[in-house]
């Protein structure tokens, strides 16, 4: 499966940009890699595609930690892959090993939100907003029933939240959860017996009378892709903002989460169905390979979903379309 997977990336790079080196010709070019080189970098400077780097890891025995490469190592580079000519230096050889300098990250904003697969008593909530308006934004005024009675102090932060509709598997029709949007943040200002004022110090969304207050969770971070040693095959369940049609830098919810393995930082590839052309099909072909759409990589872990941003689409990615964990 992981060499099926590999084959039909490797026809989704090809699509996304021309390939530079050794294009027209089965002979390889050899590099050396030098002082500062990575894995991503050299994906994206000879194949024009770094998100290339998780198959070059791992394709290659030799690069037994995908964080480490060194100067002095030959890769042959064709049209669809590079591949390690030579192991690393030995261990006695320190002087010449460099650690990878720009391991690929992604940032989380905070403003992803996440599947809520159980119940969960909410801190308070916004019970109004200055000036009686519908909605509000950063540095507005709204008021919580939060209060002293319940141990609230002046300066106390909050996570604001928004609990959406329910969402449901799109082939078992099994209830996963409530999405939960991520709508800002805010700070208490002033306190009464069972109530408080507050100033919205961040607001992602509109925000208004009912959204929930859940203690201030983190926010801005950064994640790095990470290998696995499972493969998992699973659903994109729905979008952040419940778009048909999800490209890249939009975010995701999945039905993959702790209980199957699944860890921040995985790399799924996303995948759809290709039926045959019943105009040309002359006998029983089966089920055609898979073809890869996009890529996605995990941000936030529930028990059986997750939260994941959409780093790559060849096509415009639905809720529905299938992801798969690979090996590495």
């Amino acid at each position: 499966m992981k060499r099926i997977m590999f084959a039909v990336f490797l026809s989704l790079l090809s699509s996304f940009t021309p390939l530079d080196v050794g294009a027209q010709t089965d002979e390889p070019t050899i590099y050396v890699i030098r002082r500062g080189d990575t894995l991503w970098g050299l994906s994206d400077r000879f194949l024009k595609d770094p998100f290339y780097w998780p198959d070059l890891w791992a394709r290659n025995q030799k690069i037994t930690n995908p964080h480490l490469i060194y100067p002095g190592q030959r890769v042959r580079i064709y049209p669809d892959r590079i591949e390690i000519e030579e192991a690393a230096p030995a261990p006695e050889q320190p002087a010449v090993i460099e650690k990878a300098v720009a391991e690929r990250v992604f940032t989380v904003t905070g403003a992803e939100g996440f599947l809520l697969e159980d119940a969960i008593e909410p801190a308070g909530s916004i019970v109004q907003t200055n000036h009686e308006r519908l909605y509000v934004g950063q540095e507005d005024t709204v008021y919580t029933d939060i209060g002293a009675s319940a141990g609230a102090k002046v300066g106390d932060r909050y996570s604001i939240f928004k609990k959406m509709q329910k969402v449901h598997h799109p082939v078992t029709g099994d209830f996963m959860g409530y999405k939960i949007l991520s709508m800002g943040s805010l700070k208490l200002t002033e306190i009464a017996e069972k109530s408080s004022s507050a100033l919205v110090t961040k607001s992602y969304l509109e925000i208004g009378p009912g959204n929930w207050l859940l203690p201030s969770r983190d926010k801005r971070r950064e994640v790095t892709l990470k290998g696995s040693d499972r493969e998992l095959d699973g659903y994109i369940l729905d979008s952040r903002m419940g778009n048909l049609t999800i490209g890249a830098e939009d975010v995701v919810f999945l039905d993959l989460g702790k209980a199957q393995g699944l860890e921040v930082g995985n790399l799924l590839y996303v995948l759809r169905d290709v039926s045959p052309n019943p105009d040309y099909v002359a006998r029983d072909v089966g089920n055609l390979p898979k073809k890869v759409i996009g890529a996605v990589v995990v941000v936030e872990l529930g028990n059986n979903t997750s939260t994941a941003l959409v780093v790559k689409s060849a096509e415009e990615l639905s809720p529905g379309d299938q992801v798969k964990l690979v090996k590495r």
